[in-house]
Parts: C-alpha cells; sequence; structure tokens
C-alpha cells in the first residue's frame, strides 16, 4: 500500500495541472471502487475550480472552490497519471523496470481546463481498494480516517515533547507505537522499520521505554523524531518507493528502495558502520519487522 511519501510524491506531481484547473468533466466508468461513488458526484464537481491539492496523512486531497472537498486514497494499487494532447502519457522515466499500463483499469477521468490547456487526470486502480468520495471542508476533521489522526511527520508540530506525551507508560512495542495512526499520521510499515533502524532502537521496546521518568522525551526519542522526519524527507525527494503498484504521475517509478536499510533485506549485513550484525525478520502483530539486533537496543 503506498505510504506517505508516495502519495506526496503523486501531490507534488499533481498540483501543477490540478490547482487552479476547472474540472470540464468528470468521467466514471463504473459505479464504485472500494465505495460507491457519491451520488451524483460527476454533476456536484462538474464546472467547479479546483482551489488547492493538499494531503493528510495517506488521503489525497483535491479542494474546490465552493467548499467541497474530493477524498481521494489510493488504496493498495491505485494511481494518477497526467495525459495530454492526444491521451499519451508522459515520458516515463528510466527506472529498474517500464511501467505497465492496462486501460480497462482506468476507473474515473478528470477532464481540466486549465492554463496549459485541456488535460486530462486518470484514476487507474486494478484491485479498486481505492476510493474517490466527497465532503465538505468544513466537516474534514471529522471524516472516517482522517478524525483523531496524529501529525504529520512533515511538519512543525511533531516533535520529541509530542511523542512523549503519546509514549509515557507504555508497554505496547515501539513498532506498534509508530504504526498508530493517533500518535503519527502517515507512518507505514517500511518507514517505521528505517527510522528505528537510523535511530538505532530495537522495535520490540516498550514505547515508554524512551520517556524519562518526569514525562520529557529522552535522548533517544529526540534521536527517534529526528529520524523519522528525516527518512520521510529521503524518501519524497527520491519519489516514493516503488515495490509493486506505486507509480509516480508521469508513469515513472519512485527509487527510495535501492535505498533501504533494513526493509526487506533479511540476511544482508547491517549497513551501521562498525557492526558485525545482520539484518533479521520477525513479525510484530501481523506485518513484518526488519531490523539489526547488534546495533539497535
Amino acid at each position: 500500500m503506498p505510504e506517505l511519501p508516495e502519495v506526496e510524491t503523486v501531490r507534488r506531481g499533481l498540483s501543477p495541472v490540478m490547482e487552479g484547473a476547472r474540472i470540464a468533466r468528470l468521467e466514471l466508468r463504473r459505479p464504485d471502487l472500494r465505495f460507491p461513488f457519491p451520488e451524483d458526484f460527476a454533476a456536484k464537481v462538474e464546472g467547479r475550480t479546483i482551489s488547492s491539492l493538499s494531503r493528510r496523512a495517506k488521503y489525497l486531497l483535491i479542494e474546490l472552490d465552493d467548499g467541497a472537498v474530493i477524498v481521494a486514497h489510493l488504496g493498495m494499487s491505485g494511481s494518477f497519471r497526467i495525459e495530454e494532447g492526444a491521451g499519451e502519457a508522459q515520458t516515463p522515466g528510466d527506472f529498474h523496470h517500464p511501467r505497465g499500463k492496462d486501460e480497462k483499469h482506468d476507473h474515473a477521468v478528470f477532464h481540466l481546463d486549465g492554463a496549459a490547456g485541456r488535460v486530462r487526470v486518470v484514476y487507474n486502480d486494478p484491485r479498486r481498494f481505492g476510493f474517490l468520495q466527497l465532503t465538505a471542508r468544513a466537516d474534514l476533521d471529522r471524516y472516517p480516517g482522517i478524525a483523531g489522526l496524529g501529525p504529520e511527520p512533515t511538519g512543525n508540530s511533531l516533535d520529541a515533547a509530542h511523542l512523549a506525551g503519546r509514549f509515557a507508560k507504555k508497554s505496547q512495542p515501539l513498532k506498534s507505537a509508530l504504526l498508530d495512526q493517533r500518535n503519527i499520521a502517515g507512518l507505514g510499515n517500511i518507514y517505521v522499520c528505517e527510522a528505528l533502524w537510523r535511530a538505532h532502537l530495537d522495535p520490540r521496546r516498550a514505547a515508554g521505554s524512551i520517556v524519562l521518568g518526569d514525562g520529557k522525551p529522552s535522548a533517544e526519542l529526540v534521536l527517534l523524531n529526528e529520524a523519522i522526519r528525516a527518512v520521510i524527507s529521503d524518501a519524497i525527494a527520491a519519489g516514493g518507493s516503488s515495490l509493486r503498484d506505486h507509480i509516480q504521475t508521469d508513469g515513472s517509478l519512485g527509487y527510495f528502495q535501492h535505498s533501504f536499510s533494513v526493509y526487506d533485506r533479511e540476511g544482508s549485513a547491517c549497513a551501521t558502520p562498525g557492526c558485525a550484525g545482520h539484518v533479521e525478520r520477525i513479525v510484530q502483530a501481523g506485518r513484518s519487522t526488519f531490523f539489526c539486533a547488534a546495533c539497535q537496543h
């Protein structure tokens, strides 16, 4: 499933053509994805101008000039692509394998009039676990899945003091606490494993063990906070990670997977300088965890 860096990469790719553009037509080629499309969906958004394109956790938010917001989620295999002119996708980047495109999975097409002329933004989703829904901007904080989310790891609101307040006295494993969207919004399995490795923290440790007795963050928690922010920033700069279905809006692939230090590297030598350990894999709450027991304490 695309994680925060992948969704942020999609947002940045779509923003130049979608922001300020008018939705001339919304073409829906089936009645539903994970959920049915909203009633009269096309009629409600056609003629509206897209005022901004933002993101909350793993949700893409297409904000319209009448106060409505199209909430998009990529699910397991969803992707957007930009088509111009005769409908050919922009040139793919030169990555490790070519992007496949099966038009039978093109389920929604935004026909846009913008500064660059007529552009189509196509939503493709072979597994149909993604969705496009509609809500009011005023109701966004109460939208299912968005309500109760913690701070973004890319924003100034995430700091060690916030994490200390969430983790204090918790016996929950550190890995599980970081995946809890109420603590931090948008973190997924890949980037939690990578951040814990960078901070040299064992994913099995109790979350409360890195909070001081007075409730303040320990030096380890400060380092973890910095590692989370850094790994997310590096992943966004790399266009996210393309493991199965993630592609960028121009058809190219993200390449952060080539920089993984522990994720999906079971048996490999640990990349920490001077460490003689190897990457191990365990299962926590049904999810694979990759770490080095020799240097993650």
